[in-house]
């Protein structure tokens, strides 16, 4: 028990890591004065370019499959013990400490929640299908809700493993949580920038 609550804090505190702020400051940008205002991969590519981009993504996803990947195949942490385990580093990062509990949207994150606890598996139906419902919506909201469901078809018909069900479940709350004001547009309406919170 004490174990799995130490674990959770290690996985919220990785997922808390604000790389996309940090590695912006190096660049002389503050990556939430551009786009959304988000504290993510995106907007670290608007504000620090391709590079700051590629780092922030990798480490945001890096951040999340870590913990995970370690809880889940090298300690073999299966069922209740799991699901608040794969939940902290979206937490961590949607409500950083190092940002004033404030965070960003939580989708790199969440991929690498997905690649720690299934490697390619989930990646492989999730990356294409985001990337493809961006490009025909162009609102993220929507892409982002599509792409869920369509991992939960995969997961229902191909491994309908109750942890996994359940983490897409939760995630899922989040995640469209997160992107709620994407989600008062239409499907089709890209959503216009949002003040700075």
């Amino acid at each position: 028990m004490l174990q799995s609550i130490l674990w959770c804090l290690i996985s919220f505190l990785s997922g808390s890591l604000p790389f996309a702020v940090w590695l912006g400051r190096l660049k002389g940008k503050d990556v939430r004065a551009v786009g959304d205002h988000n504290p993510g991969a995106i907007n670290a590519f608007r504000a620090g370019g391709k590079w700051v981009g590629v780092a922030v993504l990798l480490l945001d996803v890096s951040k999340a499959a870590a913990p995970i990947g370690l809880a889940y195949y090298e300690f073999g942490w299966r069922g209740a013990v799991m699901i608040p385990i794969a939940l902290a580093p979206m937490l961590g990062h949607a409500y950083s400490p190092f940002l004033g509990f404030r965070g960003g949207k939580a989708i790199a994150t969440a991929l690498g929640v997905w690649i720690g606890l299934t490697l390619w598996r989930v990646p492989l139906v999730a990356l294409p299908a985001l990337t493809l419902f961006y490009l025909w919506l162009r609102n993220s909201g929507w892409a982002l809700l599509l792409t869920l469901a369509s991992v939960g078809v995969y997961l229902w018909l191909f491994n309908p493993d109750p942890l996994f069900l359940t983490v897409l479940a939760l995630q899922s709350a989040l995640l469209l949580w997160k992107h709620r004001q994407d989600l008062r547009q239409l499907p089709w309406q890209k959503p216009a920038s949002l003040p700075k919170p």
